[in-house]
Parts: C-alpha cells; structure tokens; sequence
C-alpha cells in the first residue's frame, strides 16, 4: 500500500487502461461520511428531501448548468447516499486514437490525488466541495466532513447495462429496505 498525507491509501479500483476523462456513460455513487442519513428520509416509497437534502439537489442541477461536457441521464437522491448516470459528451471532435490516449494517461507522472480536467473525478470532486460548503454553511459546522473521502464510479459499456442501471436507480427508492446502503449509519 501506498502512503498519501501520511496515510494508508487503498490502491484505486479503477481501471488503468482508461481515461476517465473520454467520452461515455459513467454511473457513480456518492456516500456521506459514515454512512449518515442527511438527505431526508423515504416514507411510503417516496423520498422526502430534508434542507439538506434540497442542498445536494440544488448543486447536483447546477453542475450540470456550469458544465458544458456533463449530462445526467438519471439521478436519485437516497437518504445517505447519491446514484446517477453522468454522461461526458464533447462538442469538440478529439482526434487522438484511443491508443495515443492510453499511452499519453499512462505517461504522465501525477501525484496520487491529481484529477484529469472535465473527468469524472474532477466532476465528483466539483460536485462535493460545492454541496459541502453549501451543507456547512447551512449548519454552522465548517471543516466538517459530508462525504465519504472516494467515490464508486463504473464504466457502462453498453445499451442493456445502461438500461439496467437505469432501472436500478429508478427504482431504489421502491428497494431501499433491501439496499445495501440501508441501515449503515455508523
């Protein structure tokens, strides 16, 4: 394992071979620390959004607004947690091959918590550090943390898996009793 901050680092799960930055669908789960229910709470499957609730929501939209590559083809809000389906589409044609790309990721020398602009993880990054400065202002805790420090990302690399997960967003509210995010307050 490898140390950042002076810390242990789980190595990153994600794939080496792509650029996060490419064009495509990408669906992400977003946690809070600790598993915290702080978006509201589901009652008679229907998810009711607390303020802080209306917080992410407001921040999730205006991400969309202020980026022009970003698209978000299916979102919910769930009492702990975030699922959505982001879309990267750029207007402007990339003529590098996709082998160029791959080499080029794989030669440059980053630290460990660089982003790649207009990726994924820059989104995610943007997303977080806007809806956690809104939550702790709302609160009067600042430096408090909102989110869990990573988050789940996985490449959709086809219709069927993209309707699949569609699906599962637009209906994990319904399941929230058998989703594995129920119940995990720590």
């Amino acid at each position: 394992m490898i140390k950042f901050k002076n810390k242990y680092r789980i190595p990153s799960a994600r794939a080496q071979w792509w650029n996060y930055a490419n064009q495509g669908a990408y669906f992400i789960t977003i946690c809070t620390a600790g598993n915290k229910y702080l978006f509201g709470d589901i009652v008679n499957n229907e998810m009711l959004l607390s303020d802080i609730g209306i917080i992410v929501y407001q921040e999730w939209e205006k991400s969309f607004q202020i980026r022009s590559e970003l698209f978000c083809d299916s979102f919910v809000i769930m009492p702990n947690h975030i699922h959505g389906i982001v879309r990267i589409s750029k207007s402007e044609p990339d003529n590098t091959s996709a082998l160029q790309r791959k080499i080029s990721i794989s030669s440059r020398k980053h630290g460990v918590a660089y982003r790649s602009p207009r990726s994924i993880s820059s989104f995610a990054a943007g997303f977080k550090s806007s809806a956690t400065k809104k939550i702790n202002e709302y609160r009067n805790t600042p430096g408090q943390a909102v989110w869990q420090t990573r988050f789940h990302d996985h490449i959709i690399r086809n219709h069927d898996e993209y309707l699949s997960i569609r699906k599962y967003i637009e209906t994990n509210i319904a399941n929230w009793a058998y989703d594995s995010f129920f119940g995990k307050q720590e």
